[in-house]
């Protein structure tokens, strides 16, 4: 999808652009935005992409609502049991993305027999204050806010980054070659962020993926943006009663090229990733 423009004499008109496939058939849709690009762009993309994305949405539909039968079948002490190692699982694999030594087996006895290895306590301490934030994630039902994801940051780090713990950075980073928005900037992009989530209508997995990839490039923290902006897409699947999507640390290089290329690659790598995941309930 993409904004085109066009001249007609000295006036310019924007329109904008989508083309799939459907049926062995490319379609390309256009809708008129006017002179000016609107502020509601979102809501427009999300309208000209409804009809493309009817198949797709069945299937990420039957996924949630396999899920749901399945969830309800599992009695209570089980279900608590099944979150902790989901806890476990996902705590691992979102640290050592960003460089945690503490491995899988290391994570189940640090959480679930209070065993510390000897490895670097900031990562310890880390795992600690990530598991515990992200049960309580998945047990309350709190709305999406600025707020909130201050608290989450806060909540990771106040043991071991206390300088940078809930705090929006007020300098510059630059993530490779990828230079992150102006700190200033931080603030308002954070609550079209958080405006965007809390309103849209797309299915709840392209929309965690739509929101992970934003969260990234404002990359609003001086640190911990990738466990922050993980955390934020399984919110928004977990609340709206999707299952939960862990990116794995072996699968991370795939992950990391994901994040380098535009927003809808991004997307449609996320969703390749969930379907393959979670196929055993498309069966």
């Amino acid at each position: 999808m993409r904004v085109i423009k066009r001249k007609k004499g000295n006036q310019e008109y924007f329109y904008l652009q989508h083309s799939y496939k459907k049926k062995n058939k490319v379609i390309t849709q256009e809708k008129y935005l006017g002179k000016n690009l609107p502020d509601n762009i979102d809501k427009i993309k999300e309208s000209l992409l409804k009809e493309s994305k009817k198949e797709l949405n069945l299937k990420l539909e039957k996924i949630k609502d396999i899920f749901q039968k399945e969830w309800l079948r599992i009695p209570p002490s089980a279900k608590q049991r099944e979150l902790e190692e989901i806890a476990i699982s996902f705590t691992y694999n979102t640290n050592a993305i960003e460089g945690s030594t503490i491995t899988l087996e290391e994570t189940r006895e640090i959480i679930k027999d209070e065993i510390t290895p000897r490895k670097s306590l900031r990562d310890v301490k880390e795992t600690e204050s990530h598991n515990r934030l992200f049960l309580k994630m998945l047990d309350k039902k709190t709305k999406l806010s600025k707020k909130l994801i201050l608290s989450w940051h806060k909540e990771i780090f106040r043991e071991t980054k206390e300088d940078i713990a809930g705090k929006f950075r007020d300098y510059l980073v630059r993530v490779g070659p990828y230079l992150a928005i102006d700190w200033q900037e931080i603030e308002k992009e954070i609550t079209k962020l958080v405006r965007f989530i809390n309103t849209s209508n797309l299915n709840p997995v392209e929309l965690s993926a739509r929101a992970h990839y934003r969260f990234e490039k404002i990359h609003p923290f001086g640190d911990g943006n990738g466990r922050i902006g993980r955390l934020l897409m399984n919110q928004i699947l977990w609340r709206r009663s999707y299952p939960m999507l862990i990116i794995e640390y072996a699968k991370r290089r795939s992950y990391y090229k994901a994040l380098t290329k535009d927003e809808d690659s991004f997307v449609n790598y996320f969703l390749r990733r969930y379907l393959a995941v979670h196929k055993r309930r498309l069966a």
